[in-house]
């Protein structure tokens, strides 16, 4: 994506996805990430990362966490 082009949201914005896996599904544009054209929307989008355990006293977990999607798969409600 080009360093000036304008994108059609803000953060603050509420969006609709439009596509992929969360079609349908609307929250809160909360950061935009320019150099990749990508926002970050609240309450859509998780995925999962398996923590293992580093010591034997440790215990392994999964944390889950909102990733971003591309700017053209979102509409502004």
């Amino acid at each position: 994506m080009p360093k000036g082009q304008k994108l059609h949201v803000k953060i603050g914005d509420n969006v609709k996805i439009i596509s992929g896996f969360d079609k349908n599904k609307t929250g809160e544009i909360t950061k935009i990430y320019r150099n990749t054209g990508k926002v970050l929307v609240k309450g859509v989008n998780f995925k999962f990362k398996h923590i293992k355990p580093n010591t034997e006293s440790d215990v392994g977990e999964i944390k889950q966490f909102e990733a971003p999607i591309h700017h053209s798969n979102v509409k502004l409600i």
